[in-house]
């Protein structure tokens, strides 16, 4: 009893449960608590949030002998499941090797083993442990698990990671291994189309054995959808499934309401706003939003970062993480404890920098912390959410006959929608040579991600480049599966692939530098660019875009109102090609963009970012106030 009394005081176990901790310590120690009971027993002290304690009673259990393999192989494996949630991965993954020391073809082991390795890092391990369970050929054990489902697990975490590493033609081929054997897993669907898309295999839309194109569209993700329709009614649909299956509906009153909420928000005269991200690092988000963090008026504003944002150490995260009065890592903490920290600290004001893309946590949302909740930045289209009701915008990017598409309120910012960052560094200026550009002809550039890509956009882009002779494209590098398709897609068109330059990722200094070299940035359409667009104003190179009909294919027509440029924006692909092919068979005209971009663009309405903080702010006001009062 004394040693269970030690372990107890050593793992904080609550006093009220103190005398069944103690005496269950006692009874898995002598060898009297059948399976079933610690089983049953651990799965409490998980509910209660003691994993460090139900972790000990299963190791407790596990030292004394006697006990028969196949009880010995379910307390292994669960003991295991225990470690790994409470985060001691290297345990689990010697936990998981004892249990396949008794049975090596226990594939939830082997499963779970894959997991702890990718916790710590050791992909080519993990992958190979998912591997043993998909590509083993005799018979699986599995406790009460269906061995189909277990190998599309087992296929779908090594797609997952190899997506994760940037190996989109092995990941892809899993995918389509998965569908195989069980055709109606939307997620895996939905990555299915997405990893198309980022290799530039057109069409997008393949199907294959029982995989319809009617399935592939409809598990498409939200992200995806804007780089595939302009339609905004297709849009609000991607959204509305995404919220149907993955959005919790809380049953209780709004978190803002409860009494601890409403008086924390009364302490004190300033507004607070709360910041919710996992993008403050180096992301577009963060690069976009270092200035408006420090430029928010502390006089009236109380500034805070609710963020699970990865430590990346740069820099720009040094930077971010000094710009908040207070930083709220919650990384560990679920969505419901999220949401009541937030309540709890009284914002008046919660800006959601993330909308339903990669990380995002929507369910904080839901649960309302916050009384006035607002959409900004992180997703450039309507996210149907429940709780928020108002989105960031200006009349260029939401004209009157999006709203119905819209489940968000605009707040209308007068000049523009996007805020900026005037301190960006710059590296030294590169010459045409570096980058194997020639010297003499005219430089079209596309620098956006390779997944906002599509087949007419790039079909347009050929037939400029045939228009225009001797130009040639320059197009970020992102993978040698986009390159290659990329070529062949121009082959196809008629124009030599050689005509096609690829440039390398490079360090945001040197990204940003290199914009000084082409003639004319084309946009891609629907998905326009957004921090691009941004960067390569600022640099002083001149965009031409394309105007749709939802907000996400019009945030470059808004930035190049603001900053004065509106001819840059047509409104149909042929205007597009016109344009383009009239701006690159007069040179004279970029050259004359570019001087009014070095004179007047820095000083345009675009990146007068005191202003558009004030306007934010203003607005931001406003609605608290109406909810105060």
């Amino acid at each position: 009893m004394d040693s269970a009394a030690n372990r107890m005081q050593t793992l904080s176990v609550p006093a009220e449960l103190a005398q069944e901790w103690a005496l269950l310590l006692q009874r898995a120690g002598e060898g009297s608590l059948p399976l079933p009971e610690l089983m049953d027993r651990a799965n409490f002290l998980q509910n209660r949030q003691l994993g460090q304690a139900a972790a000990a009673l299963y190791e407790t259990w596990l030292s004394v002998e006697g006990h028969p393999p196949a009880s010995r192989l379910v307390a292994l494996y669960n003991w295991g499941t225990v470690l790994g949630n409470i985060q001691q991965h290297q345990q689990a993954e010697q936990v998981y090797q004892q249990a396949l020391a008794i049975s090596p073809s226990f594939a939830q082991a082997r499963l779970n083993l894959g997991h702890q390795l990718e916790h710590q890092q050791r992909v080519d391990e993990a992958l190979a442990a998912w591997r043993s369970v998909y590509d083993h050929e005799g018979p699986m054990e599995a406790l009460g698990a269906d061995l189909l489902g277990l190998r599309t697990h087992a296929l779908n975490n090594a797609a997952r990671l190899l997506e994760l590493q940037r190996r989109y033609e092995e990941s892809e081929a899993l995918m389509v291994r998965s569908l195989t054997l069980k055709p109606d897993q939307t997620d895996v669907m939905q990555h299915y189309v997405h990893i198309r898309q980022k290799q530039c295999k057109w069409p997008v839309y393949q199907p294959f054995g029982e995989v319809t194109h009617n399935a592939l569209l409809l598990a498409t993700s939200l992200l995806a959808t804007l780089s595939a329709t302009d339609d905004p009614a297709l849009q609000m649909g991607a959204a509305q499934r995404f919220v149907y299956e993955k959005v919790t509906r809380p049953k209780e009153a709004p978190l803002w309401r409860h009494p601890a909420s409403v008086a924390a928000r009364q302490q004190g005269g300033k507004i607070r706003i709360g910041y919710l991200s996992g993008d403050l690092c180096m992301h577009a988000v963060g690069l976009l939003t270092a200035e408006l963090y420090e430029l928010h008026d502390r006089e009236k504003f109380e500034i805070h970062a609710f963020c699970w944002s990865r430590e990346d150490g740069t820099p720009l995260r040094h930077r971010l993480l000094k710009s908040f009065d207070k930083v709220w890592r919650i990384n560990a903490m679920d969505d419901t404890n999220a949401a009541k920290l937030i309540a709890q600290t009284g914002i008046d004001v919660l800006v959601d920098l993330q909308g339903l893309t990669s990380g995002a946590r929507p369910n904080i949302l839901a649960y309302r912390p916050a009384p006035v909740q607002v959409s900004y930045l992180g997703l450039p289209a309507t996210s149907l959410l429940p709780g928020v009701d108002w989105i960031l915008a200006d009349r260029f990017t939401m004209p009157p006959e999006y709203l119905p598409y819209c489940s968000e309120k605009p707040i209308y910012l007068p000049h523009c929608y996007q805020v900026s960052d005037r301190q960006r560094e710059v590296g030294a200026m590169p010459t045409r040579a570096q980058y194997e550009l020639p010297e003499d002809a005219f430089v079209f550039c596309s620098f956006n991600n390779n997944h906002k890509m599509n087949a007419e956009m790039f079909g347009a882009w050929m037939r400029i480049l045939l228009a225009v002779p001797g130009s040639v494209l320059w197009l970020l590098a992102d993978n040698d599966w986009a390159k290659a398709n990329l070529r062949r897609e121009a082959e196809a068109a008629g124009v030599d692939p050689s005509r096609l330059i690829f440039a390398p990722r490079v360090a945001p200094p040197d990204y940003l530098a290199r914009f000084t070299l082409p003639d004319l940035v084309l946009d891609t359409f629907p998905y326009n660019a957004g921090t691009t667009a941004s960067d390569c104003l600022w640099m002083g190179t001149p965009i031409l875009t394309r105007s749709g009909r939802s907000y996400i294919s019009r945030m470059c027509g808004s930035l190049l109102t603001a900053v004065g440029l509106p001819d840059l924006i047509t409104f149909s692909l042929a205007e597009y090609e016109q344009r383009a092919i009239q701006i690159g068979q007069n040179p004279g005209r970029a050259r004359s963009y570019k001087r009014y971009l070095r004179d007047e663009g820095r000083r345009s309405q675009l990146f007068n970012m005191p202003q558009i903080v004030r306007d934010i702010e203003r607005e931001f006001e406003q609605l608290t106030l109406a909810h105060r009062a």
